[in-house]
């Protein structure tokens, strides 16, 4: 057998339809977020401005994807009954090397971000991939779950940060987008985007754009 076919026989596993589903339905049909509703209290709390929600959805990226691989990993040699506090142990250290980068790295959107760094210790999109996905499937399958899980959170809480911060503010990543003119005619901008309430709102817009769209969600 020829090192090309090799190659092939390898390449279609990792994109066989089970796993471009992995990959793929988090993003819209399976969103942690406005499908099943988890990790809602980050997408309220940090989503006032870009860049701090960029560095949120990196920071959860990293931590699901490296705990989805661990505890794969390990998932058999993991007794049952103690299951959970192993879970927590590999997401807590994940954390705290999370929030000891950011802190030496990027100090300034580490204070914004405050104990919500740390609240990702208990974010519900973790917990779950890591108990329904990661717990039972290899790490290959883990990690693209993981990534998709992870990109699916992330798509949503940057549309809500960049509705926020533009009609909130005038401002996208910290840079003003909305000409002075404006405000000269006698634009004011939305003061509603810049409580939780705001999210809510945003987060209430996509979620009916996406049950438009698919009408698997027209019976739900």
């Amino acid at each position: 057998m020829s090192a090309v076919e090799t190659k092939v026989k390898e390449v279609k596993p990792l994109l066989s339809k089970k796993n471009r589903a992995l990959m793929v339905d988090p993003l819209s049909d399976n969103n942690p977020i406005t499908i099943q509703v988890l990790g809602i209290c980050s997408a309220l709390a940090v989503t006032t401005q870009m860049k701090p929600t960029a560095v949120m959805a990196i920071s959860v990226l990293a931590v699901l994807v490296f705990s989805n691989l661990i505890v794969s990993v390990l998932r058999n040699a993991i007794p049952s009954r103690i299951r959970i506090i192993v879970q927590l142990t590999v997401i807590s250290v994940l954390v705290i090397l999370v929030d000891q980068i950011l802190q030496a790295f990027v100090y300034d959107i580490s204070k914004q971000l405050s104990v919500f760094v740390g609240l990702i210790i208990t974010n519900c999109i973790i917990m779950g991939r890591l108990e329904a996905f990661a717990m039972a499937n290899k790490p290959g399958p883990s990690l693209l779950d993981a990534l998709g899980n992870a990109a699916g959170y992330g798509w949503i809480i940057l549309a809500v940060a960049f509705a926020r911060e533009l009609f909130g503010s005038g401002k996208l990543f910290g840079f003003q987008v909305i000409p002075d003119v404006f405000y000269e005619m006698g634009y004011v901008n939305n003061g509603l985007m810049l409580i939780p309430a705001g999210a809510l709102f945003v987060i209430a817009i996509i979620i009916w754009i996406q049950r438009s769209i698919n009408q698997k969600f027209e019976e739900a």
